[in-house]
């Protein structure tokens, strides 16, 4: 693909291909092709300029060059359908309703002869009366009173062009805001689907593959490694370790067996299960989840915007001002004037195109929000809740410690561990390995062929002895390896909250590996940075025990932490947190933290966080850097103080008016022209970007 290099600066780079370059189906797939890269962070490629936009890790500006260069519009990724936003379209959709309103007016006021234009206004003007009377019949004294009786007293006074440009203005106003709510729809459409057609059912001795619609409770189905669970249910038959971090957000694998339960939506990494159906597709768990977030949403959903309420308040003013005008001077058209000065229509139309500009703004930072008020909600906020895994952590074990036992030494436990572990490779035993890598420790083929039992360990022979390397349950329990109470005493003391793995040689203790989620390097700064910031309350939620819950909160500075918190309990803690009167932030990252996310204020979810995570969360972060959570914040303080600014702004220059408009100084018309024009202004500016 032919390109040339139109902005350049570190992690950032634009090109453009030329237009007509590429199609709108793709732009899209551009975009898929390029972010399957793991030094792209975000992409957005533009099929009416041409344009690429990458944002990249520092560092491999050549290699994204090359990518690009190598690009071809037939070999290109497709992007499947449930990944497809169609933003692109709504966007474009906008951008031609917009143009199209704009020039028809145009040239309906150049060319259109002034009574077929009076005809148009006065159709016009019918649906907007209309809801007038219709408020006042109500006795709504509303927003739509206000423009109805506006419109109203302009046609009756035969001020035929001050009514068309009210209705103009109100229109898109009314086009900005249904532009807000689809780009909010969209964002929340796309929600997590089970992808499975078919299913091996278990049927006496054999297996036939069937459609999942045809499963029944208490059929039994088999599922083995590489392939995601479709149904919850119980094991029946097998063992697997089972990968539940899209529904627990715990890196580490789980293992289970017979009798145990599973989820629809996890992943077997190794072993074969036989699951007897205990919910069906629609009925399980992760459809449950949706539900309550349904339900959490369409509460949100009731709450008014600021600015309809801002103004809907001022109203009853404009109206008491009016009829104290024609009282004390009996001047209908001064009266008129204060109806043709509303403060109410630069408040509904600065307000939305504020909101898009800064939800636009987020989206150039990789920070996708999906409606203005959850920016509201994060500038009103005082407290923030993280879910540890995943989140103050990154998610992706490591080896932390080595300790020795019964006179080896770590360099050989180590090795041992490492060359045993690379045959099986797993999340656990990958970070064994690349901690024995890390340390240029060479592990020679010296056992005998290993044996691996399915989430419990491995076995082997080394030099003619026996040599074990798993968890506690395979060690001690399965194979009867004994542990001293001195040497529990040495777990529990270097643990420090981590998993732990034993290496047991000749019945023997050889020693013990510490596995851990390290946290993430910049956590303690972020939530230094949200404290000056004005969130004053910082809550961590895990599942972990209290001597490491606690540990944590002391390194990162965190004021209150809950250890031990069930997945299923993280949302009452949340409501607890509300009914003490605390705006809530949820940042979480796993199915199970849904339900919190749902029930926040205003939810935010990780880059690397579950398909449903994201689709529940009202924000989500497009990278993995906490820091974008401290340009949140800023951000929505900026927003909330620009829409501040322009409302003191409206107040003083509508206020002015009148009063010039009242004492003779500018006719009514003059009056009017000036209210639409600085309502004009006021929204171009609003448009500007909120931080500096």
């Amino acid at each position: 693909m032919n390109y040339k290099v139109i902005h350049d600066m570190p992690g950032r780079i634009r090109l453009r291909c030329g237009q007509d370059a590429f199609t709108l189906d793709d732009s899209y797939n551009i975009e898929y092709t390029l972010e399957n890269n793991n030094f792209i962070e975000n992409v957005t490629a533009s099929y009416i300029t041409g344009s690429i936009l990458i944002y990249y890790n520092e560092g491999f500006k050549e290699s994204v060059l090359d990518l690009v260069s190598n690009l071809s519009l037939n070999n290109l990724m497709i992007l499947p359908e449930a990944l497809n936003d169609k933003s692109k379209e709504l966007n474009e959709e906008f951008t031609n309703k917009l143009v199209y309103k704009f020039v028809k007016r145009g040239l309906v006021k150049t060319l259109v002869p002034f009574p077929i234009r009076k005809a148009l206004i006065l159709f016009s003007s019918a649906k907007y009366i209309f809801k007038a009377a219709k408020s006042l019949v109500t006795l709504n004294v509303n927003v739509d009173l206000l423009d109805g009786t506006a419109i109203g007293m302009s046609l009756a006074q035969g001020s035929y062009s001050t009514a068309s440009s009210i209705m103009f203005l109100l229109s898109l106003s009314d086009m900005l805001e249904d532009y807000t709510r689809q780009k909010a729809k969209n964002a929340l459409t796309n929600s997590l689907a089970i992808n499975i057609e078919n299913v091996w059912k278990v049927c006496d001795d054999s297996t036939s593959l069937v459609p999942l619609s045809s499963i029944q409770i208490d059929d039994v189905v088999r599922v083995q490694t590489g392939n995601m669970i479709p149904v919850d249910g119980t094991i029946v038959n097998g063992e697997a370790s089972i990968n539940e971090s899209s529904m627990t957000g715990e890196g580490i694998p789980a293992f289970k067996s017979v009798e145990d339960s599973v989820y629809a939506g996890t992943v077997i990494e190794e072993g074969i299960i036989d699951i007897k159906v205990r919910a069906l597709h629609n009925e399980t768990r992760i459809n449950k989840i949706i539900e309550l977030i349904d339900q959490s949403e369409e509460l949100k959903a009731d709450v008014q915007n600021k600015a309809e309420k801002l103004a809907d308040s001022i109203v009853p003013f404009s109206f008491i001002g009016a009829g104290l005008i024609f009282l004390f001077t009996r001047n209908l058209r001064k009266a008129t004037s204060v109806l043709l000065v509303d403060y109410s229509c630069a408040i509904k139309l600065s307000t939305p195109i504020s909101v898009i500009s800064a939800m636009r703004e987020a989206s150039t930072k990789k920070i996708m929000v999906k409606g203005g008020k959850y920016l509201e909600e994060v500038a009103n906020a005082d407290t923030i809740v993280f879910d540890k895994t995943g989140t103050l952590t990154v998610a992706t074990p490591k080896l932390k410690k080595v300790i020795p036992c019964n006179g080896y030494n770590r360099d050989e436990v180590l090795r041992i561990s490492a060359c045993l572990e690379e045959h099986f490779p797993h999340s656990v035993a990958n970070a064994i390995v690349q901690g024995a890598i890390d340390e240029n420790l060479v592990h020679n083929e010296e056992h005998a062929e290993v044996n691996y039992v399915v989430a419990h360990g491995i076995s082997s022979n080394l030099n003619g002895e026996k040599v074990l390397i798993g968890s506690y349950h395979f060690i001690v329990e399965d194979e009867h390896v004994i542990v001293t109470e001195e040497e529990l005493e040495l777990i529990n003391k270097e643990a420090d909250g981590c998993s732990i793995i034993y290496l047991a040689i000749a019945g023997k203790l050889a020693g013990f590996l510490c596995i851990e989620d390290p946290i993430r390097e910049e956590a303690k700064y972020v939530i230094e940075a949200l404290k000056e910031e004005g969130i004053k309350n910082i809550v961590m939620l895990t599942g972990d025990g209290e001597s490491t819950a606690s540990i944590v909160a002391k390194k990162l500075g965190i004021t209150e932490y809950k250890s031990q918190v069930l997945p299923d309990n993280k949302a009452s803690v949340i409501e607890e947190l509300k009914e003490k009167g605390h705006k809530v932030i949820m940042v979480g990252d796993g199915i199970n933290d849904s339900p919190a996310l749902a029930s926040a204020n205003v939810s935010i979810s990780m880059k690397d966080s579950s398909d449903l995570a994201r689709e529940v969360s009202d924000i989500s972060l497009l990278s993995s850097n906490l820091e974008d959570l401290v340009t949140l914040r800023k951000l929505s303080t900026a927003l909330m103080n620009k829409i501040n600014k322009n409302f003191r702004f409206i107040i003083t220059f509508n206020t002015s008016l009148l009063l010039l408009s009242l004492f003779g100084v500018i006719t009514p018309t003059t009056s009017a022209l000036l209210h639409n024009l600085s309502t004009m202004g006021l929204s171009a500016k609003s448009m500007n970007n909120c931080l500096k």
